[in-house]
């Protein structure tokens, strides 16, 4: 199964945050296929910058050589992402709703929100 992991999934994964279970610890270390989106590295480097997150200057760059996959921004997703119900207004969790509809991905996340989406969701 591929895994697409919500930006607050990663966080976690990367300070060792006990939020994160250790089962699902473990599955992120053990998984092939886990992938990260630019929009989560684009959402860090935004709050970073707007002060609404706190950590190295250089997080976003830590994310991005974390050892996950990528999964691109393609134009379908944007499309998606855009045609999504307005159940949630956040864009960078829109997009991953988008990314992992369009690329049939498990989106790990503990947001509430996406529940009312359709999409392969395991709840962190």
């Amino acid at each position: 199964m591929s895994l697409l992991l919500d930006t607050h999934v990663i966080l976690w994964w990367l300070t060792d945050d006990p939020a994160l279970s250790d089962e699902i610890k473990t599955r992120l270390d053990d998984e092939p296929d886990v992938y990260v989106s630019p929009a989560s590295l684009w959402e860090v480097a935004i709050k970073q910058s707007i002060g609404k997150l706190s950590g190295p200057i250089d997080l976003a760059e830590e994310i991005g050589n974390s050892g996950f996959r990528e999964v691109p921004i393609m134009f379908r997703h944007a499309i998606a992402a855009g045609r999504l119900p307005l159940v949630h207004r956040d864009p960078f969790d829109r997009m991953l709703v988008a990314q992992a509809q369009c690329e049939a991905m498990t989106l790990a996340s503990r947001d509430p929100h996406i529940r009312r989406y359709d999409v392969a969701l395991l709840p962190v």
